[in-house]
């Protein structure tokens, strides 16, 4: 086979399509992995979307759930999978069976640029190529583990790991940190005696590597003062350094790590990424691949892709706008300070210099911007009331949905607190030996988004499971900062207000 060919198993119809959508998308100049497309029947593709769209992972009940919900989803008519797409080079891309032809051009246009975006965005620039080898790799590890360890112990403790994925730094990997680069000063290294797998639990137990733990820990605060010295964003690095870890957990932790790595730039561009796809998909089914019969299937598919309802927020469809809005205003010129200071009756929308620079544009955007620089540099006034993304809720006693704001900052503001940190609230470790006795305080980075308590209980028990002693969180909750205390995994939360003569604010990270 030629270089270059993706191994596939298209049909001949299929695949003429599909080298014809290939040859157009490179002509406009997306630049893309190869894809190898694989059609999938019903059962299947639930499986690997179950799986997160990897025909291969660790043993969990969590795959189990998805597929569950995923079928029961499709059953009773809510919804259906038409594509998956994997980032890795090359790029993996799954087709419904199903799916009719007019479906299957739209979903190949959608997975060029899909395969476009992740080779070209800056934020995918640091993730691993070759995950889907990887993911087979972390698979055969657990399996091990498990065969040494028991099922449930291991399960247990993933349990707790995928409770704390997300409290990583996705911006570390771009700034040359000492902690990512391996040259800070290592964390806690137990003192073991020699043993196999299966004795090491009785030769090294639990109990002596506590030991070791703090007495490393309170040695280092006494020559180093505070410990981390700067609070620490990377809360899964920190456990897998100074936590008393065993072995397999330490390699199941951090295989839990690479993953959450792995996936946050898809979390961080969903808008992005769907817009771009979107954007192409329609501009070559429209312009190229769409015959005169197929029309009315491809409208309805399409509109069912970005169909947003009002107060409700699609990404597909914010993000196609916002791409075209931006290559209309490049077009135009109407951007900049010359622009913005216009203020004439319908003088900014009639402004147009011919420059024509909008593919320019939103080239550029798609390669160095993340869903959080996007919607704050580009979302304007006019898109928001032309898209009508207003803030509503329903009225409890008509059940009529109503307008609550129109005020452009305010729906701006609120979207970027949804939008920032994959709308998960910033959490440091601000001190790893809290009070001298080996406790764990962590706190919150207030960005306009409260900790929700319910939550942050399971998590602060996964955390002092892994942790061994107790832990604490300093966090807004209800408008207040609160110091919520857990004890031990199995002990009660407790919560209190922080006052000014507690000395706990000293931690809080600025």
């Amino acid at each position: 086979m030629p270089r270059g060919t993706p191994h596939t198993d298209l049909s001949p119809e299929l695949l003429a399509h599909m080298q014809a959508i290939k040859a157009k998308a490179a002509e406009y100049g997306l630049d893309f992995f190869e894809v190898v497309y694989e059609v999938l029947d019903f059962e299947t593709m639930n499986q690997i979307a179950s799986y997160g769209g990897f025909p291969v992972r660790y043993p969990h009940w969590r795959w189990g759930m998805e597929y569950d919900r995923l079928s029961k989803r499709d059953s009773y008519g809510l919804g259906r999978i038409y594509e998956m797409v994997i980032n890795n080079d090359p790029c993996y891309a799954y087709l419904q069976e199903s799916n009719s032809v007019t479906d299957q051009k739209l979903v190949m246009a959608h997975v060029y640029g899909h395969s476009d975006f992740f080779k070209n965005n800056l934020w995918f620039g640091k993730t691993n190529r070759k995950m889907m080898d990887e993911m087979a790799n972390h698979a055969t590890r657990v399996r091990r583990h498990i065969e040494r360890q028991g099922q449930e112990e291991v399960e247990r403790f993933l349990d707790d790991c995928l409770s704390i994925e997300h409290l990583i730094d996705p911006h570390s990997v771009f700034m040359g940190k000492a902690s990512e680069r391996g040259e800070e000063e290592g964390g806690f290294s137990p003192d073991k005696l020699p043993a196999k797998d299966y004795m090491d639990p009785f030769i090294n137990p639990a109990e002596e590597l506590v030991r070791q733990r703090e007495a490393w820990l309170k040695e280092k605060a006494a020559s180093r003062g505070r410990f981390p010295e700067r609070p620490t964003r990377d809360v899964l690095l920190f456990l897998l350094r100074n936590a008393p870890l065993a072995d397999w957990q330490s390699d199941i932790l951090g295989l839990i790590r690479d993953e959450a790595y792995y996936f946050a730039p898809q979390g961080m561009t969903k808008v992005m990424n769907e817009g771009w796809a979107t954007y192409w998909h329609s501009k070559l089914m429209t312009q190229h691949f769409l015959e005169a019969r197929e029309i009315i299937d491809y409208a309805e598919q399409h509109s069912g892709v970005v169909h947003m309802p009002p107060g409700g927020f699609n990404p597909y469809k914010i993000g196609v706008e916002m791409f075209k809005d931006i290559e209309r205003r490049w077009d135009r010129g109407q951007h900049g300070q010359a622009w913005e200071r216009l203020e004439d009756i319908g003088a900014r929308e009639r402004f147009d210099d011919r420059s024509m620079r909008g593919r320019d544009k939103i080239f550029e955007v798609r390669r160095i911007y993340n869903d959080v620089n996007f919607i704050d540099e580009f979302l304007t006034p006019e898109f928001v009331d032309r898209h009508q993304m207003y803030q509503f809720r329903r009225d409890p006693q008509t059940g009529e949905v109503k307008i609550v704001t129109r005020d452009f900052h305010r729906i701006k503001q609120t979207l970027l607190f949804q939008l920032t940190n994959m709308g998960q609230p910033f959490i440091y470790v601000a001190d790893g030996n809290y009070g001298n006795r080996g406790e764990l305080y962590l706190a919150q980075k207030f960005m306009g988004l409260e900790v929700e308590t319910a939550k942050a209980g399971e998590t602060l028990r996964a955390i002092a499971r892994i942790w061994g002693r107790p832990v604490h969180l300093q966090a807004r909750v209800n408008e207040q900062m609160t110091l919520t205390t857990l004890a031990s995994p199995d002990a009660d939360p407790e919560r209190r207000v922080v006052t000014e003569e507690m000395p706990a604010p000293a931690h809080m990270v600025e």
